[in-house]
């Protein structure tokens, strides 16, 4: 069984920064790509931000030079930092990611981490 477990949301004001991380653990062989999304309330999830496994990221425009999106790879490991945020920044944040598990691709997500920013 793999899990994705997400962490560092919280409440700050605009301008400000957090980082969010998202943990893969479980019988895992190998992991590609590594992506977090977010859902705002009343709106369709969307992409935020991508890596894939040798380290090449794409960025939605609305959060492009804000945000920056890296991995550890020894940990399992896909971390989120976010600077400058801004009240639509507002949303639930979720970990995905494609993983190799018991010989077969699978796509995981995690549970979700709320971020509010305040104007």
């Amino acid at each position: 069984q793999v899990q994705l477990v997400e962490s560092g949301g919280s409440l700050v004001q605009a301008g400000g920064s957090l980082r969010l991380s998202c943990a893969a653990s479980g019988s895992i062989f190998s992991i590609n790509a590594m992506s977090w999304y977010r859902q705002a309330p009343g709106k369709q999830r969307e992409l935020v931000a991508t890596i894939t496994s040798r380290g090449s990221t794409n960025y939605a425009d609305s959060v492009k030079v804000r945000f920056t999106i890296s991995r550890d790879n020894a940990k399992n490991t896909v971390y989120l930092q976010m600077n400058s945020l801004k009240p639509e920044d507002t949303a639930v944040y979720y970990c995905n990611a494609d993983i190799w598990a018991t010989m077969r691709l699978y796509v995981y997500w995690g549970q979700g981490t709320q971020v509010t920013v305040s104007s």
